[in-house]
């Protein structure tokens, strides 16, 4: 897809779905601002894009769960940018284990980062989309966003919280000429799963995704003019279940997870 002359803005940019997802927008010829916590991360990455493709590309660290830094953070990139195009609301992670066992802080955290972190953001760039009449905002959720899966309930309802966001708020923005796309994939393997909480899960199993084909529906998700895009296509069809037959499929899935819990 041809970016050249957009801008898109990326948090959770110094790894994963995020840096993957840089790199080919990066390649589609859009500049980059490029958002995270670690900053030598992101200088290296911000360098590395600008060299390879002859894009402009600037790093600011920043905590997207804090609402004054994502505030600092989206005023220098529309100071540099002068526009923001495209946002894709990327940052977040999970801590796995059984609610009982969590402590509310380890709830409240996901909640920060996965869902407020992107509602910060939308509020700090949207209003200039509006006044422009274009941009699109990705938010990159996860198929748990439809299933509330024991062991993991907080980030499943982190995800819920962030599809639910974004179907109302694309409703609020038809006819603005600003759109709302969620990208919802499986297991994804990247740092993600490095929390020690994760250290039973397998790395690389058969049914996870590389960050590249999920950066791939974010670059399709900048464009599109659907809701949701689930990762791959063919998941869509538990979705379905999982709503249409949830008396058949919720059982068949607290057992599966129990078990692995155990």
């Amino acid at each position: 897809m041809d970016f050249t002359g957009k801008t898109v803005l990326v948090t959770g940019a110094s790894s994963g779905i995020g840096k993957e997802s840089a790199i080919q927008f990066a390649r589609g010829g859009a500049n980059l601002a490029l958002v995270a916590r670690r900053k030598d991360m992101l200088d290296a990455a911000a360098s590395s894009l600008e060299s390879r493709y002859g894009v402009r590309a600037k790093a600011y660290q920043c905590d997207v769960s804090q609402r004054e830094q994502v505030s600092r953070m989206t005023c220098l990139a529309l100071d540099e940018f002068s526009d923001v195009d495209v946002l894709v609301n990327n940052a977040g992670f999970a801590i796995s284990g059984a609610v009982s066992a969590l402590s509310v802080e380890d709830i409240e955290s996901q909640m920060q980062t996965n869902y407020l972190g992107m509602v910060y953001c939308t509020k700090g760039l949207l209003p200039h989309m509006l006044e422009r009449g274009s941009g699109h905002i990705v938010n990159v959720a996860s198929v748990a966003a439809s299933f509330g899966l024991p062991g993991i309930a907080p980030y499943c309802a982190s995800k819920s919280a962030m599809l639910g966001f974004s179907e109302g708020l694309k409703h609020e923005l038809r006819g603005t000429g600003v759109g709302v796309t969620v990208v919802s994939p499986i297991m994804v393997r990247t740092e993600f799963f490095d929390h020690p909480c994760f250290e039973n899960v397998p790395r690389s199993p058969a049914a996870s995704l590389g960050p590249g084909t999920v950066a791939k529906a974010v670059l399709q998700a900048a464009g599109s003019p659907r809701l949701e895009i689930i990762v791959p296509p063919p998941v869509r069809a538990a979705v379905w279940l999982k709503h249409t037959f949830p008396f058949v499929i919720n059982p068949i899935l607290g057992r599966a997870f129990k078990k692995y819990m155990r």
